[in-house]
């Protein structure tokens, strides 16, 4: 037995399926929908409160929240990031 593992990388699947791109925008989104609610969380931050840091609605905050919800723009990603005491770094590889 030459290696344990068998068949191709799984990103060589999605790309063999045409979905790559769907799927790394998902997971991005996923990660970022859940770093916010950690941040939340370690800072005792509400919605409403967070919401309010934002100059935002409860319900536009629930929409950067929500993880299937991958139509976020930029510049609320970034208030985001600014109401919980961080900052937001984008990256082209």
């Amino acid at each position: 037995m030459i290696g344990k593992h068998f068949g191709s990388p799984f990103n060589e699947f999605l790309r063999e399926e045409g979905i790559d791109e769907a799927a790394t925008v998902h997971a991005i989104k996923r990660v970022l929908a859940w770093q916010l609610e950690q941040a939340m969380l370690k800072e005792g931050i509400t919605k409403s409160e967070m919401a309010k840091r934002m100059k935002t609605s409860r319900t536009q905050l629930d929409r950067l929240l929500d993880p299937a919800n991958d139509k976020v723009q930029l510049d609320t990603v970034q208030r985001a990031a600014v109401a919980v005491g961080r900052t937001l770094h984008l990256e082209l590889i």
